[in-house]
């Protein structure tokens, strides 16, 4: 398992991509509760937001949804477990610091002298999701740097605003 965990980090490094992961249907069952437990675990010290539970379980059901709906339109279905996989993975590194991120935020957010650099910090670790979600399409897809990132860039905004729709900021 640690094998596989170094292979996480070098996919949210940009150095290697889902297809050097093997095709595990059980892989995928775990490395999805491995992203479920390191946010539950990080999201219980730092709470990101109130009802992350029930968002989280949203995410990873979009997730799954937006991959499968994607690999089926462009006919590459046999590639799902392996991209699914890689996504969760890289997302299970890349989550600590992306829920410290929002904690900073929400904490220190509104403090002159921090936001600034938390802002700055924020978007750094946004682009570097988007990065890795990036090279992962594109070993899946076999589609251009930039058309990868574009619908890297479509999924995170459609899973924003189905959040948003499901749990108002204002509820």
């Amino acid at each position: 398992m640690t094998e596989v965990v170094r292979l996480y980090v070098q996919i949210a490094l940009l150095r290697r991509g889902p297809q050097d992961l093997p095709v595990s249907r059980l892989l995928l069952i775990l490395t999805v509760g491995g992203y479920v437990a390191v946010n539950a675990l990080v999201s219980s010290l730092l709470p990101p937001s109130t009802g992350w539970p029930a968002q989280l379980a949203v995410d990873v059901l979009f997730t799954l949804a937006w991959y499968a709906a994607l690999l089926q339109l462009t006919g590459r279905t046999e590639r799902f477990l392996q991209t699914a996989t890689a996504v969760f993975g890289f997302q299970s590194v890349l989550a600590p610091l992306l829920i410290g991120s929002e904690w900073l935020m929400r904490r220190f957010g509104q403090d002159a002298a921090w936001q600034l650099p938390i802002a700055v910090g924020g978007l750094a670790l946004v682009v570097w999701l988007i990065a890795a979600n990036g090279h992962v399409v594109k070993a899946a897809l076999d589609w251009s740097s930039a058309t990868s990132v574009t619908l890297v860039i479509l999924q995170v905004v459609a899973g924003q605003l189905l959040l948003f729709a499901l749990f108002p900021p204002n509820a």
